[in-house]
């Protein structure tokens, strides 16, 4: 069958869900989706802990936020300044110290917080520029200074910079409400050089238990008609009608990405209409839409000459999404590439496991084994087809391992295999997952499931202290030839996503594993 390009390329562009973690239903949002954004700020009287004594400060927080928002959509601050006023009394020990000039980088936190759920986050390294002290004559300037940086004898820092993204999980009224305060102020004489120290480092909290929110957003729900707010029109007056197949979240990805994506498309569509038809796969710029999570993967691997399993983790798993994101609308197809690093005890491996086998089906022989992770991270690819309402998605998962074995007994005698009795090489373990979006089924990167597939075990080397078991463990575990016989089932729970902290799977859940 032939297929019109041009045409093919006018269906909407739509996003991978379960592996991309983008599980919008169309690149475009829908009219609900798009909230006006408002100025918020906020003044806030601190505390701060200087080495002379505490110090009043007071501290005003300004930011551009959406009025509202649906839950799981990634709301990103934007314009943001910490201003911080510091009365004359705070600035004794620079002047002491020769300094004229005073910069600083501060470290804000501030609570996140829909209905019983809450999340501290750090917006860190604002920087504010260096602004001149007052000289000793300039007790008494006019307080309105505070263009220049002074005011009532004082300064004000205006610390800026970019700050994390934040999504709420749930419907409700969110806050977004300033915590606790640091501040690493340096101090500069009239050449331009340090002063002796360098740097003070001061931390501020609020001077009374008072809230005062930078931001009030009404998050809607994702899956039903926008939560109620004090100006939605009644039930009959006006209301909107959710729409028949709501847009669902996009969890760990900027929301402006849709506008971006839209503009490729738009490019892509003029280059079909100048006869280029190759161009309708567009690969995403990974900063639209990368972002990290983390999980845990528990199973069971069976050792087929040894008649028996050995279980498997949780393996705590960092995870690195769309890290490579090619988008077909041609072909009505997503395929997504993600990395994964395994942790334990910081280092790349999985937990340490125990097990239990007849060895040549009689002899019980018990080992302690360690699958460690080799060379680069392991990849997720996944590839999901877009036209059909239930989005099937394949995903596959390749590591690269080495087996290491140790306190290994014999019938209960202990064996010396010493320090370093591992496979020759590093092996391919591959494992692959089946779901569908709509509605959720089977295995989804973002939501989890089960991964099945086989790995071919080399020889074994390094093994024995005196005498050379090598041959032993070979013939006892290693695969025939090159054959993939050694079965593995991994159950992956749901994703913890770094820019939705208090979403249901944070922190990682460990999910029970099937055999």
């Amino acid at each position: 069958m032939t297929v019109d390009a041009r045409a093919a390329a006018r269906r909407p562009l739509h996003l991978a869900v379960g592996g991309a973690l983008v599980v919008a239903t169309a690149l475009i949002p829908s009219a609900e989706s798009v909230a006006a954004d408002q100025t918020s700020e906020v003044t806030i009287p601190y505390t701060c802990q200087f080495p002379s004594g505490a110090e009043k400060a007071d501290v005003t927080i300004k930011a551009v936020l959406p009025v509202s928002a649906g839950a799981g959509e990634v709301i990103r601050p934007a314009d943001v300044s910490v201003e911080v006023g510091l009365e004359r009394s705070a600035l004794l020990r620079f002047t002491a110290l020769e300094a004229t000039t005073l910069s600083a980088v501060a470290e804000l936190t501030v609570r996140n917080s829909v209905g019983e759920h809450a999340a501290d986050a750090s917006w860190q390294q604002l920087e504010a520029p260096a602004v001149d002290l007052p000289a000793e004559d300039e007790g008494q300037v006019d307080s309105q200074g505070v263009g220049d940086g002074q005011g009532a004898g004082g300064v004000v820092l205006t610390a800026t910079g970019d700050v994390p993204t934040v999504a709420f999980g749930s419907p409700g009224r969110a806050t977004i409400t300033p915590a606790g305060l640091g501040l690493t102020l340096a101090s500069f004489t009239q050449d331009g050089t340090p002063t002796s120290p360098p740097e003070l480092a001061v931390t501020c909290e609020p001077a009374d238990d008072e809230e005062r929110p930078l931001a009030r957003i009404t998050v809607r729900d994702s899956t039903g008609p926008a939560a109620p707010s004090p100006s939605d029109p009644a039930p009959g007056e006006g209301a909107s009608e959710p729409p028949a197949k709501p847009d669902r979240p996009a969890p760990g990805v900027d929301p402006d990405a849709h506008r971006k994506i839209d503009d490729l498309t738009e490019a892509r569509l003029g280059a079909l209409d100048d006869e280029d038809p190759g161009s309708c796969p567009i690969e995403i710029p990974p900063e639209w839409v990368m972002t990290t999570a983390e999980t845990y993967a528990a199973g069971y691997a069976n050792a087929v000459k040894l008649d028996g399993a050995a279980a498997l983790g949780p393996a705590f798993m960092k995870v690195v999404l769309n890290k490579r994101y090619i988008n077909d609308s041609c072909a009505s197809t997503v395929d997504v590439t993600s990395e994964v690093e395994f942790e334990y005890e910081g280092k790349r491996q999985l937990p340490p496991t125990k097990a239990t086998f007849l060895s040549y089906g009689f002899m019980p022989t018990t080992a302690t084994m360690v699958l460690e992770q080799v060379g680069p991270p392991a990849v997720v690819q996944t590839h999901t087809v877009t036209n059909t309402p239930t989005y099937p998605e394949e995903s596959t998962v390749t590591a690269q391992l080495s087996m290491r074995l140790y306190d290994v007994k014999v019938n209960g005698v202990p064996l010396d295999v010493g320090p370093d009795c591992r496979t020759e090489r590093p092996f391919e373990q591959v494992l692959k997952g089946y779901g569908q979006s709509y509605p959720p089924a089977g295995y989804l990167v973002a939501y989890g499931g089960n991964l099945t597939g086989y790995a071919h075990i080399p020889p074994f080397k390094g093994c024995g202290v005196g005498e050379d078991l090598d041959p032993l463990f070979t013939s006892a575990i290693s695969s025939v030839g090159k054959k993939a016989d050694n079965y593995t089932k991994m159950t992956q729970a749901p994703l913890c996503v770094a820019t939705n902290p208090e979403g249901p799977d944070c922190p990682p859940k460990v999910p029970k594993p099937e055999r």
